[in-house]
Order: C-alpha cells, then sequence, then structure tokens
C-alpha cells in the first residue's frame, strides 16, 4: 500500500506529525519499534515529573521546617509510585493508539528500515511488512551515550531508563553528569533520602545555563550536604561487590549503592537505510536544509537531527513538517526562542540569548531577586532570581531560578517572541499576589 507519508518513529515528533498530517488529509502510516511514546512518555520526562511531582511535599516541608512553622514526616511508597507510573503510562499509550485509529493513521508496531527509494519494510511479529511512501519523516529520536569505561551493566551501573524501572530507590547515588536529567534524577532519589553523589568534567553544573543560574543550583545543593565535584574526569565506573565504585582520573574512589550515567543523548540513526536512501549523517545526526529535509522526499524532525534535544521542539518541527508535505506551506522552518526547563526544587528556566551569546554587542541584564517576592516568602523559598536579558532596548532573553519558576516559561517565551520594550510592560496587567510578579520586577529592574 501506498502512504502520502510515513513516520518512523512514535515520539513526541514522530506521533505529533502523524495525526497532524491525517488532520490535513493525508494517508499516513506511523512506525515504532518499541513504546508509542517514545524515550519522552516512557523513560524520561513524564517518568521523571511523576517521581518529582510524588515527592514534592518532602521539600516543601523541608522548607517550612527551616523557618520553624511546620514539622513531620512525609513518607513516599516507591512501589505504590512505581505502579502508579506503569498504570498512567500504559493508560497514555492506550488513549495515544486510539487516536490514531480514529484519525485513520495506520500503526504498524516494529523495527521500520528503508529497502529502496520510496519503501519501508517493517519487521512485525507476523511478518515483514512493506509500505510504500511518497513522503518519509524520520523521526527515531535518541539514546543516552556512554564514554568508554563508563557503560551501564544494569546491575549496579545505571543509565536513566534503568533508573527509572529501579524497585527500590538506593541509599546512595552517584551521578556522572550535571546536566537536566542527572541533577532531576539526584533530585528525586534525595527526596527518598539517598546520599548523592554529583561528577561532571565542566567547571559547573548546568553548564549549558547562565554562570549564576549554576551558581545558584550548586548552592543549594550543598544546603542540601550533596556532594558535588566539577572539573573531574572519570577513569571508570563498575559494579564490585554489588556496588558501584567510580574512579576518577585523580585516583580518588567514590561508592555508592548505585551510579547513574547520564552523560549526553547521541542519535537514533543506525540500521534504519538512510545511508542508502542518499541521506548525509554528520557524528550520526542526519543533515537536514531550511524545509528540514534530507532529500527531496525524506524529513528529520526532533533528535535524530541534532538541532535541540528537546521534546516540545520536536513537535513544533513535527508541525512545520506536516504542514510541508502537505503543501500548507514553503516557507522555511523557523522555531522561534525555544524554552528549556529544569524541573524540582530550585527549579530554573531560560529562553532566548544569554549575555554569553551577545559578545561584542549592546547587552544589558536586569534583575529581580524571588526574596522580595511573596509566593516565594509563601513557600518558604526565597533563593533565586528572574534575570531579563536586554539588547538595544529590547528583550532577547529571560532565565530564572529558584521556586516553582517552571510557571513563567510561557509569559518569558511570548516576551522574548515579542522582543518587548520597557514600554510593553505597562500593557500587561501581572497579578498579585504571584509568581509572575517576580517576572514583571525583573522587567522593571535597573538595566545593569
Amino acid at each position: 500500500m501506498t502512504y502520502d507519508l510515513v513516520v518512523l518513529g512514535a515520539g513526541p515528533g514522530g506521533y505529533d506529525c502523524a495525526c497532524e498530517a491525517a488532520e490535513l488529509g493525508l494517508k499516513v502510516a506511523l512506525v515504532e519499534k518499541d513504546k508509542v511514546g517514545g524515550t519522552c512518555l516512557n523513560w524520561g520526562c513524564v517518568p521523571t515529573k511523576l517521581f518529582l511531582g510524588a515527592t514534592h511535599a518532602v521539600e516543601e516541608l523541608a522548607g517550612q521546617a527551616r523557618i520553624k512553622v511546620a514539622s513531620g514526616e512525609i513518607r513516599v511508597d516507591f512501589a505504590a509510585l512505581q505502579k502508579r507510573k506503569e498504570k498512567l503510562l500504559a493508560g497514555t499509550r492506550k488513549a495515544m493508539i486510539q487516536r490514531l485509529g480514529f484519525l485513520g493513521v495506520e500503526y504498524v508496531e516494529g523495527p521500520g528500515r528503508i529497502v529502496s527509494p520510496g519503501a519501508v519494510e517493517v519487521r512485525t511479529e507476523v511478518g515483514d511488512e512493506t509500505l510504500h511512501y511518497r513522503k518519509l519523516v524520520v523521526a527515531t529520536g535518541s539514546r543516552p551515550i556512554f564514554f568508554p569505561g563508563m557503560e551501564p551493566d544494569g546491575k549496579a551501573v545505571l543509565d536513566s531508563n534503568m533508573f527509572l524501572d529501579l524497585e527500590a530507590m538506593p541509599e546512595s547515588l552517584v551521578v556522572i553528569g550535571a546536566g537536566f536529567i542527572g541533577l532531576e534524577m539526584a533530585q528525586a532519589a534525595h527526596r527518598f533520602g539517598a546520599k548523592i553523589h554529583v561528577v561532571d568534567a565542566m567547571d559547573r553544573v548546568a553548564p549549558a545555563e547562565h554562570p549564576e543560574v549554576s551558581k545558584a543550583l550548586q548552592s543549594m545543593f550543598k544546603r542540601w550536604k550533596w556532594d558535588v565535584r566539577t572539573g573531574v574526569r572519570v577513569a571508570s565506573v563498575k559494579t564490585v561487590d554489588g556496588k558501584a565504585v567510580l574512579t576518577l582520573d585523580s585516583g580518588d574512589v567514590i561508592e555508592a549503592e548505585k551510579a547513574l550515567v547520564a552523560v549526553g543523548r547521541g542519535p537514533v540513526s543506525d540500521s534504519i537505510g538512510l545511508e542508502q536512501a542518499g541521506v548525509t549523517l554528520e557524528r550520526g545526526f542526519i543533515k537536514v536544509d531550511g524545509q528540514l529535509r534530507a532529500t527531496d522526499d525524506i524529513y528529520a524532525i526532533g533528535d535524530v537531527n541534532g538541532m535541540i534535544q528537546l521534546a516540545h521542539a520536536a513537535s513544533h518541527q513535527a508541525h512545520y513538517a506536516a504542514m510541508h508535505a502537505a503543501g500548507r506551506t514553503d516557507e522555511p522552518y523557523a522555531s522561534g526562542p525555544v524554552p528549556s526547563v529544569l524541573y524540582g526544587a530550585p527549579e530554573a528556566m531560560r529562553v532566548g540569548r544569554m549575555p554569553s551569546d551577545l559578545k561584542g554587542s549592546d547587552c544589558k541584564v536586569s534583575t529581580f531577586m524571588l526574596a522580595a517576592n511573596p509566593m516565594a516568602q509563601a513557600h518558604a523559598a526565597t533563593q533565586g532570581f528572574v534575570k531579563v536579558i536586554w539588547s538595544e532596548g529590547r528583550v532577547v532573553g529571560i532565565t530564572a531560578v529558584g521556586h516553582d519558576v517552571s510557571r513563567l516559561t510561557t509569559p518569558s517565551t511570548m516576551i522574548v517572541h515579542a522582543s518587548w520594550t520597557r514600554d510593553d510592560i505597562h500593557r500587561i496587567v501581572f497579578p498579585h499576589p504571584s509568581l509572575d510578579e517576580a517576572l514583571m520586577g525583573a522587567l522593571k529592574a535597573e538595566q545593569k
């Protein structure tokens, strides 16, 4: 059978692309070798947030206890949490597949591979099935990557997928990699009482963020008595007598019940016939043009094209690919400002350009400290700030760290997208009391 569009990969990008293309009237097939929803739903964004959400009250109580207005203890049943996670994820997958059926999308389970121009072969449980296509979208996502000596063994040394499937939270955890994945999972383990060690070769935690955001995060981790070591290199990590033993290049050794290796993710682009289809790969990522095309009839969206590894970026690219494949747009793809968020307590968010991106040009920064915000005060979580980055009198970036700052992400993205000036501040009424007032305060603060 010939389809207008075949999509390889049913993660956020592939699933959304298939649904939107079907809504635009295209005949669509969606191929997935594992579970619909991809990494984000099954082994990443969503289960991590379920862990953080279930344990949020632990950190909230700790804050109120610090100011001596509350006391007590919160115990989270980890086994019950895992059961709830599996139930919610299974229910979501079922609903997603039902929607595909409602839209008329052919959902095919099994690994797919391009076998000839315009043809994908899928190895299903009942035999090989060939899907012919006019257009193809590759949305195969990414997988954890590991440096030599840091490969997970599934015993005491784990990757992020394995960590989220643990039957019990360890009493101690060493996290290799101080990016968002490692820090979010470390926070979840911390709330269950685990002793946390974090190591990273970079000179600070959350190295992609504004340096003052990293400093604020590290200050909080120090308060929690985490053992954080930055600017160090790992020689090896392995299971010894049932424990994770990490050895640094310096010879120092860290032992913990489990180790989580979270040093990054690489594209899933092998074994799907891309080279034979004329697709160019660079370090495994699919090279695309301004229309997200790898060839005239093959698109690549999401993590696999190397533009940005965020689920919402993949979904945004999915919309464009569906529109372009349906002949609804000829304009080049433009994402606009793409926000990122570190969840937990504290949280961090960023959108647009930071001062380091504006070297040699006019750049000013205005700041509001959360210590002066009534909602941060109410939650006994006054550490942190909101920073607005200005260039030539317009807002080009916003970042924040502290209590619940993820809720500032969408308004911040809209402000950066609209390139606000100081006059625009007064066109909007900010509610009081609210965390949003911290954003307003940063917009109004003196620019330095």
